[in-house]
């Protein structure tokens, strides 16, 4: 009786919060600010139901406020309970456009500027993707971690917000968070006026990777190839005296291999991910860093060039714990890459690419869908409509982009020469530059008549801020965007 009263109070609770977020946000609430006699942004904010604050932060022109708002376990049923996701807002002026961003991962709880925002000079609202903490159900639930759910976490997060920011809207995010904005755009195409999506994979057929096979054939130059692979295969054939290295950082640390099974297995998946690593992360200028002849280079050289690049702690219990939930969803539906190393001769490779089955306790069930991607991918041909998706030239995750098709409207697809999975509209080349600036100022509501007749004059409308757009790009794991 207890669990019933206490399900129909959540439920209660939550359509509540579900039917009366717009109303309720646009209703002017009593506190105002006695300077302006307007009312502060962080009221209006907080008049929104479920909405609560961590922190605020200051930041020169800018509010920055990191927010807990309650959210359903599962979109489809609310009555099964309710969770706090963080969000963060980087606020401007209610005049100007909104960025919608999430990484896929975690959310920064520092100020900071995604490129879109500072092209259209705007407000930036930003996620944290369901399952990571703190933004986890408890218990969790796992079955309710897809990309439904989670495009249906930004759908309520806009509702609840826009009628604070009535201007136009653009969705973005990189490499996972590029796939979420596109998923989220397949399942609410009317929320968002535009879409950027930076170095977003799209792996359509699970089981089939030879683009893969063939973009690390061909990436770089023949000399830059031959030194990775070099490098990795000398890895694995002093497997066991680097092995010892491994096990006394294993000791030092406190490290542990349940997940993966065992150190082995993990030694093996650190090297594999090696030269995947280096294209992701660096660039051909980079090679110069690498051993050029790996046969009489000192285990120390080999050990300290694998680890830069993969990082020996990465495939540990404590390492992989922070990315369950990527590589439950990489298992479930996103997919994950296979690769083939025809440097390497099969005595020295003993499990190959592992699968996200490997990286996640198996005490969480794992049921891949197939259909997921196809769909998305599918909608995209047809259904785009000012969507951007941008790639990096040497990025192993753009091996498998997204294509537009002839029911796309307005939607491009573009490649920065050289770049890695850092790619953005700044490291285009000069024509694709200009236009995809054009694009998304105009899908912003915010381009001039200037640019509205030549693109080439199109630019960001906020000028640079080191700290404020300051990239960081992650290195902990390859199999992961």
């Amino acid at each position: 009786m207890r669990k019933a009263l206490r399900s129909l109070l959540a439920l209660t609770m939550l359509v509540g919060t579900v039917g009366t977020a717009t109303a309720a946000t646009a209703a002017e609430p009593e506190a105002t600010s006695a300077a302006t006699g307007t009312t502060d942004i962080k009221d209006r904010l907080l008049s929104i139901p479920g909405m609560s604050l961590t922190e605020e932060k200051p930041y020169p022109g800018y509010r920055f406020f990191v927010l807990r708002y309650t959210q359903p376990v599962d979109h489809r049923n609310p009555a099964k309970g309710t969770f706090q996701q963080r969000i963060t807002v980087l606020h401007k002026d209610v005049s100007r456009p909104t960025v919608f961003y999430t990484g896929g991962y975690n959310v920064s709880t520092n100020p900071g500027r995604r490129e879109p925002t500072q092209i259209v000079d705007g407000n930036q609202v930003s996620m944290e993707y369901r399952f990571f903490t703190p933004s986890r159900p408890e218990p969790a639930d796992w079955s309710k971690l897809d990309i439904w759910q989670a495009a249906s976490d930004q759908h309520r997060i806009f509702e609840a917000l826009k009628p604070l920011y009535p201007r136009n809207w653009i969705s973005t995010g990189g490499s996972k968070g590029g796939m979420t904005a596109t998923y989220y755009e397949r399942f609410y195409p009317r929320d968002m006026d535009g879409v950027v999506a930076y170095v977003a994979p799209n792996d359509i057929v699970n089981k089939e990777d030879s683009a893969y096979d063939r973009f690390f054939a061909r990436v770089g130059t023949e000399e830059c190839r031959d030194r990775l692979n070099a490098v990795q295969r000398e890895a694995l054939v002093r497997r066991e005296p680097l092995k010892e290295k491994y096990e006394a950082l294993a000791a030092e640390n406190g490290y542990t291999f349940d997940t993966i099974g065992s150190l082995d297995r993990a030694y093996e998946a650190v090297v594999l991910d090696y030269v995947w690593g280096f294209w992701q992360y660096s660039t051909l200028k980079d090679c110069a860093d690498i051993p050029a002849d790996a046969k009489n280079a000192t285990d120390d050289e080999i050990w300290t060039s694998v680890d830069t690049v993969s990082g020996f702690s990465f495939y540990t219990d404590q390492g992989l714990a922070p990315y369950t939930p990527y590589y439950y969803q990489a298992g479930t539906q996103l997919g994950a890459p296979t690769i083939r190393f025809p440097h390497i001769e099969a005595e020295y490779i003993r499990y190959g690419y592992q699968p996200p089955r490997n990286f996640v306790p198996r005490s969480i069930p794992m049921t891949f869908q197939p259909s997921a991607m196809r769909d998305v991918d599918t909608w995209v041909r047809q259904n785009a409509r000012h969507m951007l998706f941008v790639y990096g030239e040497n990025d192993p995750w753009g091996a498998e982009p997204f294509r537009l098709g002839h029911g796309a409207r307005d939607s491009y697809v573009f490649t920065a020469p050289g770049m890695n999975h850092g790619a953005n509209v700044a490291g285009l080349v000069a024509e694709e530059k200009a236009f995809a600036t054009a694009r998304i100022l105009e899908w912003a509501g915010v381009a001039s008549a200037a640019v509205q007749a030549d693109p080439a004059a199109a630019k960001p409308l906020a000028k640079y801020d080191a700290k404020l757009d300051k990239r960081d790009l992650r290195r902990e794991a390859t199999l992961r965007p």
